[in-house]
This record gives structure tokens, C-alpha cells and sequence, in this order.
């Protein structure tokens, strides 16, 4: 559980630290080096960029899950325009004012403008043409490395933000320094090459001065980033960008030497009482008991007409498991998958029969107020990413047995891997089964794109066939204006991105600032 003290911290920085309490750019002109003059208040300002992770984790799923084959949009009879937006998203053709789209844009930009107004203080900036962070002396009374702990952790924060950006929009705007509402709008979409030399910039940055430690002695340092949490993210990207080696020596190192581990129960990693456990390298961190900090998602994956005997208030069914994730786990004598109770449960009846993410569910006593915190990585991750990046080899097939055996599930042979095309398509069912509705699945198919030579595996190929074997159901076809296959299919190819929202288009009056294609 959270400790008070963190809990205290988080409160101030809701006053101090986010955009909706204080405007650093206000009429009074109050620069950021002026108004910080502490060690004690340049914490605070970074818990509030902690806080500001919470706003766009609860829209993402939608952006993530929901276009990809783990969940679907399942209330085909609904016409509001909440849920027709979600269908939307699911079937890849969201409007450009797709309000889910945009609650994530903003939340997201507001974060990184007060991480950036954070670097500020720290002296900290970006420089373009040599691609580092560079510092400049600050008269805030701290030690160099006081605030170069500091600025790592920001760092991470901004490069965690805009490695999800890049993925999902592509080019998109570059601000890595304060600027005014009248220089944002002469800035224009860049080549996400650019905003990729930032992330690992700021990530490199992240591993060098960040806290060694897994864990720190103070109860106030729990849910920091530290340089583990840097290096496994920094691996990430480098395989996003298809950077084998550089990935592999990464993980390594985290493997060897950061102090994580599996648990070994499955079912643990996600206990809001056992939170922070020696599995959780980086969660965006929630708490429950009016503290206007909880996380409202239970409540939205939790079934419709449960009443509370799921979760207090009832659910929203929202990002609904799809029959394919529902069948993919094992469940043959001997060889049960764990981690199928753990993520999704089923409620009703056989006439009303509901399927729903479980793995968040807590007891709250105040609808959307759970004390779940989201995993962002984990060790799992690490092993796994491993065996990506080195590919079909024994060390990658025992690294992928250590995961399968906490599952519960038989270890896999060199015969069950004895091709590329068997190892990858056993790899990307295994990260799905591990990492299900942890918004990582269209991230990975997105990957894979890179990693992986076999065709079939791509993003385009796996949903290709995810819509039709649920078009056989007529699934997609009950929506309001449902679609076919062929239709379904050329959104997908068409619409891997998704669109720019349109008000940041239409309120800029300086410049003309490029959709994606095909919006």
C-alpha cells in the first residue's frame, strides 16, 4: 500500500505541481528558476509530473487494447456517442475529433509541459544538433547530483510520454523546453526520427543518474523511475527501432544485476497489497480513499449490470475481452494457465454472459476510486524483450520457459522452436497471454513489424485475422453503421496511426499543420 507520506507528497504536488492548479507561464511572469529554491520544492514539482501520468493511463487503453485483438467495444446495441467512439476506435476508423483521442493528447501534452518547465529549473535542456542533455548552473541551493537525480526521473517521465506518442500518432510536435501558447503554434509536426534521438537521449540520461537501487531506504522514493526502469524502457525503444544488439546488452544488465525478479505467483503482481513488489521495475501509481487520486478503470472494465457484486457502483464493460484472448490460454489436464483467472472473469448467465478484465479489480468503498496502480514494465517484460532481441536461441527459449513455468503452463522444447517462423509466432502468444490488458499488445504487434520475419506476425496480418474470424459471428456487423470485413481491413491498413486531434489543426492560425493520411 502507499505510504501517508507519499500520499502527502502526491496531495502537494496536486496544488503545485500540475497545469490545472498553477500556470508557470501566468501574467505575473514568474520564471521557473525563481519560483523553485529548494531541493524539498523541486519534489514536489516532479511528484505533480508523476500525478500527470494518471490522465492519460486511463484513456489508453482505448487507444492501445481496443485496437488490437485482445478486446473489443461489446455493446453492439449502443448508440451514445461515448460508445460509438470506442467502437470506432476498435474498427479503426475514429473521427478526427474522436473525443477518447484527444482526452489523451492533452493530458499527455500538459505533462510534458510541466516536465519541461521542470527541466528548466534544473538546467537541464536538450540540445538538438549533438542529441544529449546538457546542464547549465542553477542558483537553486542543491548538489549537482541532487538535481541530476531529479532531472532523471524526469527525463524518463518525458521519453516515456513521447515513445507512446511517436507510436501512436507518428510525427507529432517536438517540445522539449517552455514555450508560450503564440511559439506553439509556430511549431509544426517533426519526423518522429527526432522525437526518437530525444527519447533516447533523455533515457540515457535517465540510466546514468537515476537511483541504482531497486527499492530506496525512504517509503517516499516508492514508484520513482530509477535506472533499471531506464535501461528496460531505453531496450524497448531500441528494439522498437530495431536496435537488437543494443537492446540485448540492456537486458542483460537489468537481468544480472538490477535486483528484480519474478514472483511466484502470478496472481501477486497485481494485489493492491503487495504493490511495488520485486517484479514492478515502473506502475503509474493510483490510491484509493477520496484523495482524488484513485483509479477509476475497475469500475469501467467491471461488467455492466453487476451491481456491486463485482465492484462497488457497478461496471461500464468497457474493453471487453475478446473470444480470441478467451481461448488463447491453456486449459488441458496438467497444463492449466494461471493467468487466464487472473486476468478476465466471466459474469451472468448463459443468456447474459459477460466476460470483463479482472486483473484491476479491488475492493473500493467509492465508485472509481480503486487503489490500483497500472504496470508499466515488468521483470517478465525484461525476459521476454531478451528473447526478442536475441531471437531463436536457447537462452531465449529459457527465458521464455522461466515465464511460462510461474504460469503453470509445460515448458516448450527445441522442437516446439525448431524455425523462426515457430519461435516468433510461441514468443508473440506469449507476450499476449502474459502482459493481456496491460496495454501492451498493439505496442507489440507494432514491433514486430521490426523484430519479426515472419509475415504473418505483423500488425497488419494479426488483426487482418482477428476481424475475420469474429466477422464469421457477424460480431462487427451489429454496431450502428457496422462494417464488413473488406471494410474493417482497409481501415486497418490505412489507419495505423491514429488522427491528429482536429482542434489542433483547426485553433492554429499560423501554420497548416498535416493530418495523417487517410483521415
Amino acid at each position: 500500500m502507499k505510504t501517508f507520506k507519499y500520499i502527502s507528497i502526491l496531495l502537494l504536488a496536486g496544488i503545485v505541481g500540475c497545469t490545472d492548479s498553477i500556470d508557470l507561464t501566468s501574467p505575473s511572469n514568474i520564471d521557473s528558476a525563481q519560483y523553485y529554491s529548494t531541493l524539498d520544492e523541486l519534489n514536489t514539482a516532479l511528484i505533480g509530473c508523476y500525478k500527470g501520468l494518471q490522465k492519460p493511463i486511463i484513456d489508453e487503453w482505448s487507444l492501445t487494447e481496443t485496437r488490437s485483438d485482445n478486446t473489443w467495444m461489446a455493446n453492439t446495441g449502443s448508440a451514445s456517442s461515448i460508445n460509438l467512439d470506442f467502437a470506432s476506435q476498435d474498427m479503426f476508423f475514429p473521427i478526427t475529433a474522436n473525443q477518447n483521442v484527444y482526452n489523451y493528447w492533452l493530458s499527455t501534452y500538459n505533462n510534458i509541459y510541466n516536465i519541461n518547465s521542470l527541466m528548466k529549473a534544473l538546467g537541464a535542456s536538450y540540445n538538438e544538433s549533438s542529441g544529449v542533455l546538457e546542464y547549465k548552473e542553477i542558483a537553486i541551493p542543491v548538489t549537482d547530483a541532487e538535481r541530476k537525480k531529479v532531472a532523471a526521473e524526469a527525463s524518463f517521465l518525458r521519453a516515456y510520454h513521447y515513445f507512446n506518442l511517436v507510436r501512436l500518432f507518428g510525427d507529432t510536435f517536438f517540445v522539449h523546453n517552455v514555450v508560450t501558447p503564440d511559439e506553439a503554434k509556430q511549431m509544426n509536426r517533426v519526423p518522429k526520427a527526432e522525437i526518437y534521438k530525444l527519447i533516447i537521449a533523455d533515457l540515457l540520461n535517465a540510466s546514468a543518474n537515476g537511483g541504482a537501487t531497486r527499492f530506496s531506504a525512504t517509503a517516499s522514493d516508492l514508484g520513482r523511475s530509477n535506472s533499471w526502469a531506464a535501461k528496460a524502457l531505453l531496450a524497448k525503444v531500441y528494439l522498437t527501432l530495431g536496435r537488437k544488439v543494443d537492446a540485448s546488452l540492456l537486458l542483460n544488465n537489468v537481468i544480472t544485476n538490477s535486483g528484480y525478479s519474478l514472483l511466484s505467483s502470478y496472481a501477486n503482481v497485481f494485489s493492491a497489497t503487495n504493490e511495488m513488489n520485486s517484479e514492478i521495475l515502473f506502475s503509474v501509481r493510483f490510491k484509493g480513499g477520496g484523495f482524488d487520486m484513485g483509479n477509476p478503470l475497475p469500475n469501467n472494465f467491471a461488467p455492466t449490470k453487476s451491481g456491486s457484486s463485482i465492484i462497488n457502483g457497478d461496471g461500464r464493460g468497457l474493453n471487453t475481452p475478446s473470444i480470441d484472448i478467451v481461448t488463447s490460454y491453456s486449459s488441458t489436464a496438467g497444463n492449466i494457465d494461471l493467468r487466464k483467472d487472473v486476468n478476465f472473469g466471466v459474469f451472468g448467465t448463459s443468456t447474459y454472459l459477460k466476460y470483463y478484465v479482472k486483473k484491476y479489480i479491488t475492493i473500493v468503498a467509492v465508485i472509481n476510486d480503486a487503489d490500483s496502480d497500472w504496470p508499466v514494465l515488468r521483470f517478465s517484460d525484461v525476459l521476454l524483450m531478451l528473447a526478442e532481441a536475441d531471437g531463436n536461441t536457447s537462452g531465449s527459449l529459457f527465458q521464455i520457459n522461466r515465464v511460462r513455468a510461474r504460469a503453470g503452463v509445460i515448458a516448450l522444447t527445441n522442437t516446439d522452436v525448431n524455425t523462426t517462423a515457430k519461435f516468433e509466432t510461441l514468443l508473440s502468444r506469449e507476450r499476449r497471454l502474459e502482459f493481456a490488458f496491460e496495454n501492451q499488445r498493439w505496442f507489440d504487434l507494432l514491433r514486430q513489424n521490426v523484430t519479426f520475419s515472419t509475415p504473418t506476425l505483423t500488425a497488419e496480418a494479426v488483426m487482418e485475422a482477428h476481424f475475420k474470424s469474429v466477422q464469421s459471428t457477424t460480431f462487427y456487423g451489429k454496431f450502428k453503421g457496422g462494417l464488413t470485413t473488406d471494410q474493417i481491413s482497409t481501415n486497418l491498413k490505412n489507419r495505423i496511426l491514429l488522427p491528429i486531434p482536429q482542434r489542433e489543426i483547426d485553433n492554429n492560425s499560423f501554420l497548416v499543420i498535416p493530418q495523417n493520411p487517410n483521415y
